[in-house]
């Protein structure tokens, strides 16, 4: 074998060589230090979700409610579950709307509805005191789009979002909620 034959193989070995360790560089590098992308894992942004309210006058978009901490709360009328976790979420609700937040203008809950009927979607809020704006369905029950969008296979199930969009917590039940949000509160 010729010093040329030699020096060509060495060449093609240690261009493939970069190559490879780029390709795999750009294709296993977190997104540290980038714009986070969109997903349900903590960390990641929390994708968009636009359903009108439960008299069907008004779309209420998920991204409207940027700059606030933000409860998405998977639930509906039929899940007993569901509707016994209720008052821990209104009791939140009534403890965080009205705190001052470090770097937040508060905090507010978007709850989506796997229900079917409009009605019992209607009487459920009504009976559970839900009392905060932000309630949204596409009456789609297990079809809807939005548990699809989030994985949402079990109900309750929610997602805490700050002010950027970013999901920083999910799942969480009872006094969770106040451990979460607890950190970023400045004063009640």
């Amino acid at each position: 074998m010729n010093v040329s034959s030699v020096m060509t193989k060495t060449r093609i070995a240690l261009v493939t060589a970069v190559a490879v360790l780029a390709v795999f560089g750009f294709t296993s590098r977190s997104n540290e230090g980038g714009p986070a992308k969109d997903g349900t894992a903590i960390g990641d942004k929390a994708p968009e979700l636009a359903y009108y309210n439960p008299d069907s006058t008004k779309v209420i978009k998920l991204s409207s409610l940027r700059g606030q901490y933000v409860l998405l709360d998977f639930w509906a009328s039929w899940c007993g579950p569901c509707r016994r976790e209720n008052p821990n979420v209104v009791r939140a609700y009534e403890k965080y709307s009205k705190a001052k937040f470090k770097d937040a203008k508060g905090f507010t809950i978007y709850s989506v509805s796997l229900d079917k009927s409009r009605t019992s979607w209607q009487h459920a809020i009504a009976q559970d005191k839900l009392s905060w704006p932000n309630h949204v369905s596409d009456l789609g029950a297990w079809s809807s789009a939005g548990a699809r969008i989030y994985g949402v296979n079990s109900i309750p199930m929610n997602y805490l979002i700050d002010p950027d969009g970013i999901i920083v917590a999910k799942n969480l039940r009872g006094s969770q909620l106040d451990q979460a949000l607890d950190p970023y509160v400045k004063s009640f």
